[in-house]
C-alpha cells in the first residue's frame, strides 16, 4: 500500500468540449464524466482513487458549465477542493487558477502534480510509482519533471518526448531533448523504433516556485496572466481577468518552452480514449472481436466491431466488419472504426 500524503499536492483537470466519443460524451457531459465500456466508476472516479493513493491533498479544477456533475461524482471531497473556471480557457489557465488558489494554502516549495481526469489505466501500482519518482525529482532536483508513457505502437495522434541523457546518479530520470508534435505514420514508427521517444500524456510536476520561475524566464505573458489573477480582489474581478485570458494549452504555453525539463518513463498501460477505436481496444472483444453492450442488439456476420444501444428500441447490424454503431437518446453514431477519430469534427456540425 502506498502512502505519499505529506509529499505532494494533485490537482486533477477536468475538462473538455465533448465531442470525440459524441453521442456517448456530450459539450455539457464530456469525457470524463463517463463510465466507459463495463466500469462502474467514471474516468474522473478512477483518476480521483489513483490520485488518492498519492495524496489526500487533491483539487479539481472544472468550469462553471461541468462542475455540478463533477461535485456529484466526487461526493467526499470538500467544497474548497473544487476550483471553478468561469469559462474554459484551455489548460495554461486550468494551471493558473489552480497556482493561484494552492498558493493561499501552501508553501511555494511543496510539490504539486497536474494530471487529466480522461485517462484510462488499469496498472495503479505503476502509475503511482512513476508519479513518486517525479514527485522527489522536482523537489530535489528544483525543476519541472514530466512523465512521459513508453510507446507500444507508432501512434500518430499523440505528442512526444525526446528523452536526453540519463540524470547523474539516477535510473528513470532524464533529461529533456525535444518535444515533437503529432507525426505520421512512418516518423511515428521511427520514434518507436529508436526507444528515444515517450508519448506525451500531459502529466507534470512541480512546485509553485518552479512553475512560478518557469513562467517568468520562459512564458512571461503567463506570468503576467497569473500575476492579475492573484491580484483580483473579488470574484467579478476575478471572473473578468479569467474571462481576458487566451485560450491556450499549458503544453505551447510554458512545457514545450521552457529548459532544463526532466521526465520519467513509464511503463503502465495509458491510454486516451480519444475515439471509440481507444474505447474498443480498452474493452477487448469476443470471439468475433466484437464488443457489443446494451439491450436489443442483434448482429449477424459481424466482425472486429464497437456497438452499444442505450434505447429500448433494437438495433441490427448485418454483415459488416470495422464498425462502431452507437445509439443513444442524444443521435445515433455509425463510422468505420479506423475512422471514428473524425466523430469530434462531425459533432461540432450539429
Amino acid at each position: 500500500m502506498y502512502n505519499y500524503s505529506h509529499k505532494m499536492i494533485a490537482v486533477i483537470i477536468a475538462g473538455g468540449a465533448g465531442t470525440r466519443l459524441w453521442p456517448l460524451s456530450l459539450p455539457d457531459y464530456p469525457k470524463h464524466l463517463l463510465k466507459v465500456n463495463d466500469d462502474p466508476l467514471s474516468l474522473l472516479q478512477q483518476t480521483y482513487a489513483r490520485v488518492r493513493l498519492l495524496t489526500d491533498k487533491i483539487y479539481v479544477v472544472s468550469e462553471i458549465g461541468h462542475i455540478k456533475h463533477v461535485r456529484a461524482q466526487l461526493p467526499e471531497l470538500k467544497a474548497d477542493a473544487f476550483i471553478v473556471e468561469p469559462a474554459r480557457r484551455g489548460t495554461a489557465s486550468c494551471v493558473l487558477t489552480a497556482l493561484v488558489q494552492i498558493a493561499k494554502r501552501y508553501s511555494a516549495d511543496e510539490p504539486v502534480a497536474f494530471l487529466p481526469a480522461d485517462h484510462y489505466i488499469r496498472d495503479t501500482g505503476v502509475f503511482v510509482h512513476s508519479f513518486q519518482v517525479a514527485i522527489d525529482a522536482a523537489k530535489y532536483k528544483k525543476r519541472l519533471v514530466l512523465i512521459g508513457v513508453e510507446p507500444t505502437y507508432p501512434a500518430t495522434g499523440f505528442g512526444y518526448i525526446e528523452k536526453g541523457q540519463l540524470l547523474a546518479g539516477q535510473s528513470f530520470i532524464y533529461e529533456v531533448q525535444s518535444f515533437r508534435e503529432k507525426p505520421d505514420f512512418d516518423r511515428a514508427l521511427n520514434y518507436v523504433k529508436t526507444g528515444r521517444y515517450l508519448w506525451n500524456c500531459g502529466y507534470f510536476v512541480g512546485s509553485q516556485r518552479i512553475f512560478l520561475d518557469a513562467m517568468a524566464e520562459f512564458a512571461p505573458d503567463l506570468h503576467k496572466n497569473y500575476q492579475k489573477l492573484a491580484a483580483s480582489q473579488t470574484a467579478a474581478k476575478y471572473r473578468a481577468t479569467y474571462l481576458s485570458l487566451d485560450n491556450a494549452s499549458i503544453d505551447y504555453a510554458l512545457i514545450e518552452k521552457a529548459k532544463k525539463l526532466l521526465v520519467v518513463p513509464a511503463a503502465f498501460d495509458w491510454m486516451d480514449l480519444g475515439s471509440f477505436r481507444d474505447l474498443s481496444r480498452a474493452a477487448g472483444g469476443d470471439a468475433g472481436g466484437n464488443h457489443i453492450r446494451g439491450q436489443s442488439v442483434i448482429t449477424e456476420e459481424v466482425q472486429n466491431s464497437y456497438i452499444q444501444n442505450f434505447e429500448d428500441k433494437p438495433v441490427a447490424v448485418i454483415g459488416l466488419d470495422n464498425v462502431v454503431v452507437i445509439n443513444t437518446p442524444h443521435g445515433l453514431l455509425v463510422a468505420r472504426k479506423d475512422l471514428s477519430h473524425k466523430v469530434g469534427d462531425i459533432s461540432k456540425r450539429f
